[in-house]
Parts: C-alpha cells; structure tokens; sequence
C-alpha cells in the first residue's frame, strides 16, 4: 500500500493534532508520513512572512516526534511528495475575518503551485475552555461559545473561498464536550490540559482521529490504538476514547 504523506505547516495546535496521527494511522494499517514544521502561536500572515523571508525558523516534527531540526516552508516542501498539506489560523486570530487575508489566498496560491500534486486543508482550530486563563480569550468576551461560533464561520468561508478541504477538529471537540464524561462541572474532565491545549490523551487522541477520517477516510469508529503519554503517567480510559471515536466517525462521515 503507497504511504501517504501528510505536512502540517502550523504550530501548537497542528503538533496536537500530529501527535498521534502515525499510530492512529498504522493500528489501521494505513500508512502515513507525517511532518509537521511547528512554531510557538504562528499565524498565517507569519507563515507567510517566513516564505518571503526564507525563515528555517521551524520545529521539525516527523511522525509525532520532536527533533532538534530547524528548517523552512520551501526546503520541507520540495522533500518528498506531499499528497496533503495543512494549516491553521493561530486559534487567538481564529474568529476574525480580517486576520486570514490576504494571507490565506497568497499561502493556498503558493502552495498549490509549489506542490501540485497536494490536497490544501485548513484545521479547523476549536474553543477555548471556559476557565481559560489564555491572553486572548478575552476578545470572545471568554465565552465558549461565542469563540466556536466566530472561529468555525470563519474556516468555512476560508475553505469555500479558496476549495480547501477542512478538517473539522473544532466541531469534534465541541460535539465532545456534550458528553457528561467530558463536563467537569458534572463530574467529567476537560478535554484540554491548560484551558486551550489538547489533553495530552485524549485531546490529542480526538484530533489525531479527525484528520485520519477527514484525509483517509479511515474507519475510525474502529481505530485500537490506545494512545500513551510519556508527559504524564496518566493511562487512558477506554470508555472515553469510545466516546472520542464515535465523534469523530460521525463528522468525518458528514464530511
């Protein structure tokens, strides 16, 4: 079976997104590549500042592993044969229009054009928790809702305009936290480890889920990799990863 080669081109929310993605992948023997160039809140005007500059200012992250590699846009991108290529508004931007262009248009015109052969995507970045003590949080006047609202119009009218494909991660983990086991105020936990970052399991889990659907059209609902974390000593639950699988089976299908 060919390998599929998968480049985030992002920042903490894509190395959430990655994290898992080539295990999630290989339980379901598909195989996958997957990089992603990783810079600390990174916005889409400044990754395209880093294309005109010529930066290697990015963290290179090979199939959920961190290296101490520096590299640029240009130089990953004429590696290897990338079959999708990924990015993101920096969540803190992500529920303002004015903050994607012109630089949506400029990165899906470069990108196109440098690698062809690639399917452009946008993550759908998500929410904020309610208790976010992030800096930003408080243009949604700190409310979820209003965040997800802002945020997910956004995307989609993003990826209308230039024929991106979207991965909905945002939707994911709102429909997630529905669930009572995902409630803290009803004796569940959150799915984020800091107020906006993915839980290291889970969170991570839920993403990782979400783009092996939304690319792969994975059966997802069936994945058996149980997901370890060597940043905690935390063992996953299997009864929330269940949970986790039919959200994302679900919105991947609708998709």
């Amino acid at each position: 079976m060919k390998t599929t080669n998968i480049l985030a081109i992002g920042n903490s929310f894509s190395r959430d997104a990655t994290a898992y993605l080539h295990s999630v992948c290989k339980s379901m023997g598909i195989p996958v590549h997957v990089v992603n160039l990783y810079i600390g809140g990174c916005s889409l005007e400044r990754h395209w500042s880093n294309i005109e500059r010529g930066e290697r200012a990015y963290q290179y992250q090979e199939n959920g592993v961190v290296t101490d590699r520096y590299a640029g846009i240009a130089e990953i991108l004429h590696s290897r044969p990338w079959d999708f290529i990924v990015t993101q508004q920096a969540s803190h931007d992500s529920g303002w229009p004015d903050t994607y262009e012109p630089f949506a248009g400029l990165l899906a015109d470069y990108l196109r054009r440098e690698a062809p052969q690639a399917r452009i995507c946008l993550q759908q970045t998500w929410a904020y928790e309610p208790d976010s003590d992030h800096s930003a949080f408080i243009r949604y006047h700190r409310d979820q809702q209003e965040m997800y609202e802002r945020s997910r119009a956004c995307y989609r009218a993003i990826a209308e305009k230039y024929q991106l494909l979207l991965i909905p991660c945002g939707d994911v983990i709102q429909n997630i936290r529905k669930h009572p086991e995902f409630r803290p105020a009803e004796g569940g936990i959150t799915i984020c480890r800091d107020g906006f970052h993915m839980h290291f399991l889970y969170g991570r889990y839920a993403l990782a889920c979400t783009w092996a659907g939304t690319l792969l059209h994975a059966p997802v609902g069936e994945c058996p990799y149980i997901p370890e974390c060597c940043e905690t000593d935390e063992t996953a639950d299997r009864k929330l990863l269940a949970v986790i699988r039919e959200e994302a089976a679900v919105l991947c299908k609708e998709g």
